[in-house]
């Protein structure tokens, strides 16, 4: 007879993502896996195939229930630099509630530590920041219309690569001012250059 299902998957994805999250994808072990879902290796290996495939799985729930709200608003039609503003505002914010330092962002994290020897993981990782860098393109496009092609995309990319540093200052402050402070003053000098 065979065996029933003991876990919910949806649960199990949630709590794989929080351990990637926190503690890495290299330092996290299939025993840590073990432990933090209360689900047996085989489970694991039977829902994921593997570490890796629990990591993929955990992109795609953090992309859902991080990604999209936090970026919404810079991906609306209407975004401008201001948008951009209010999203590092929000987001070191809520980084602040939670405890800085934080965890700071999957992405960011796996961007150094994984997706330069894995072609599956760079994959979703550059699907990432193509999603950011478009979002800040047309944001910024909105602010200045009159921005070159060129122009506008090398200030999207400055954008897309201050992100990215940003999240990975905040796992190693405890001080929001911190990162309030450099994320106005990168603002402030992408207003002047656009003006």
């Amino acid at each position: 007879m065979a065996r029933l299902q003991s876990y919910d998957r949806t649960t199990l994805v949630q709590k794989t993502l929080q351990l990637f999250w926190s503690g890495g994808y290299t330092a996290t072990s299939m025993d840590d896996l073990v432990r933090q879902t209360g689900v047996s290796r085989h489970g694991i290996y039977k829902e994921f195939g593997g570490k890796k495939g629990a990591l993929l799985h955990a992109l795609d729930l953090y992309q859902a229930q991080i990604v999209t709200p936090a970026f919404r608003r810079v991906e609306q039609a209407e975004a401008t630099l201001d948008t951009i503003a209010a999203y590092f505002t929000l987001q070191i914010d809520l980084a602040q509630k939670s405890g800085l330092p934080g965890p700071g962002c999957l992405v960011a994290n796996l961007t150094t530590e994984i997706a330069p020897h894995d072609a599956e993981v760079r994959g979703r990782v550059d699907a990432h920041h193509t999603r950011l860098r478009s979002g800040f393109r047309s944001a910024l496009a909105n602010t200045a219309p009159d921005q070159s092609p060129d122009q506008l995309h090398a200030r999207a990319e400055a954008t897309l690569t201050f992100a990215t540093g940003l999240w990975s200052l905040s796992r190693v402050t405890e001080e929001a001012g911190v990162l309030h402070a450099v994320a106005n003053h990168f603002i402030s000098m992408l207003k002047s250059d656009i003006t």
